[in-house]
């Protein structure tokens, strides 16, 4: 039941992803950082899009994904519906791989120790919804304050 749960969170907050990075009226704004402001929405978007196909689709549910995390830091000026379209495949990728999890396997350990300890991959799971959703504001925040025209 909690690997069904823990699916429904992700696929809510991914297609308000979509929606957000979406909203943008201009797409250059996407990628604006402002005093305070260190990460564009657009770095956001490919973070969240790297960390979930990484940890969820390569580590758990064995694609073959290959992260960059520093690309998703460093790249700029990917267009806005390259940006919506990763997010629908990421949307495809969690569902698959989270609609054949067991809860079983989410008591079970974690194969990568990511903080400084072993822990279970609900546990895992449960920190990466909570990492979206942080992130997601933050998202939210970003475009009601620079794309406001």
């Amino acid at each position: 039941m909690l690997a069904q749960e823990l699916k429904k969170v992700f696929l809510k907050d991914l297609a308000k992803l979509k929606e957000e990075i979406g909203l943008y009226k201009n797409e250059s704004n996407l990628w604006k950082t402002e005093k305070g402001i260190s990460n564009s929405a657009g770095n956001l978007c490919l973070h969240l899009v790297g960390n979930l196909n990484h940890f969820i689709g390569a580590v758990h549910g064995k694609t073959d994904y290959v992260r960059n995390r520093e690309a998703e830091f460093s790249s700029k000026n990917i267009p806005q519906a390259k940006l919506v379209s990763m997010v629908e495949d990421t949307i495809s990728v969690v569902d698959k791989v989270l609609s054949a999890t067991t809860d079983e396997q989410l008591a079970e350990e974690y194969p990568l120790v990511v903080f400084k300890d072993k822990m279970t991959t609900g546990y895992f799971f449960i920190h990466l919804a909570g990492h979206l959703g942080y992130h997601l504001g933050q998202i939210n925040y970003h475009r009601r304050l620079i794309d406001f025209n």
